[in-house]
């Protein structure tokens, strides 16, 4: 399947590769039960190839997993058959069948029906909400170092919390507008208390939602806070990595290259040896490196270990 965001192509291949048929539908849950009633009648619906399992094509892909099909997430055709062939929906849809038959294509797509979901909904919203409390409180340090310097020295040496809650304070509506130096100063302060609440709103923001994933995370995968090193927001970082379907992941070594930990082979004649990997998800990369560096610190089986392998190298 080649996905859009209001209507999606579908190509079905038989088991030796010939197209048996091609056709559109629209990305709505009618459209995706008569996707799978067409492709059934023209033989078994065994496995699919859809690509963007994480955008367009996610809600299509539980659906079909929903139905007993296995699902697999599909890269673009390649750049060099794509200047050759061309590019249309169509032959994109083909791809994605070719890619899964001849086993090009071997990721299976995420489920997304679980408390892997829901903690990727509520770590999508927390992201937002850090992202937007940098944001105003580097606005909030910008309008200091232009501000008047009586101000300025009345805040100086607050720390973060007080400096806050002092310029939450400030009254908003107690002068009206008006010119010169006074009215400069007035606004200055609004802006300030506009930009200070504005920080606590989203700061409580913050802490709900870290505290759904913390209950989240206990709830559903216990096992992780167990181990030495990682805390709720490196666990809920590998839980969304995982998704709600574990099995799809078939040995340690795959959980290895979806997080980018597996080296690469880049030997060549004589010359034997692995670079980094610099692929995988690289959040996942990150939490496993945390919680690596903090073993380091705190374990003594890893701190041997790491000894361990010094020595050998």
């Amino acid at each position: 399947m080649d996905t859009h965001r209001d209507a999606h192509v579908a190509a079905v291949l038989s088991l030796v590769g010939a197209v048996l048929a091609t056709g559109e539908f629209p990305a709505t849950a009618a459209g995706y039960r008569d996707l799978l009633k067409w492709a059934g009648g023209l033989g078994v619906v065994r496995r699919a190839g859809v690509e963007g399992t994480g955008s367009f094509g996610a809600a299509l892909s539980r659906y079909l997993l929903a139905q007993g099909v296995d699902v697999f997430d599909v890269n673009r055709m390649d750049r060099t058959d794509r200047r050759r062939r061309g590019k249309t929906d169509p032959l994109d849809a083909q791809n994605a069948a070719r890619a899964v038959l001849s086993g090009r294509a071997r990721a299976r797509a995420k489920s997304g029906d679980g408390p892997a979901q829901i903690a990727r909904l509520y770590k999508l919203a927390k992201g937002s909400a850090v992202k937007a409390r940098t944001q105003a409180i580097n606005q909030l340090k910008a309008v200091l170092l232009t501000a008047d310097p009586d101000l300025r020295e009345e805040l100086a040496g607050l720390h973060h919390a007080e400096l806050f809650r002092t310029c939450a304070g400030f009254a908003d509506v107690s002068q009206s507008e008006g010119d010169g130096e006074e009215a400069v100063l007035h606004a200055t302060r609004v802006t300030l208390s506009v930009l200070a609440r504005r920080i606590g709103q989203l700061t409580e923001q913050i802490r709900d939602l870290e505290d759904h994933l913390a209950r989240l995370v206990e709830r559903h995968a216990p096992q992780l806070l167990a181990v030495v090193g990682t805390g709720p927001d490196t666990a809920v970082t590998l839980l969304i990595t995982v998704g709600d379907n574990p099995e799809r992941l078939g040995s340690e070594a795959s959980f290895a290259a979806l997080c980018g930990v597996s080296p690469v082979e880049r030997s060549s004649g004589r010359r034997q040896y692995r670079r980094l990997n610099r692929g995988g998800d690289r959040q996942a990369n990150a939490a496993l490196h945390r919680i690596v560096q903090t073993r380091l610190r705190l374990d003594p089986r890893t701190q041997d270990y790491c000894e361990r392998r010094i020595k050998q190298s």
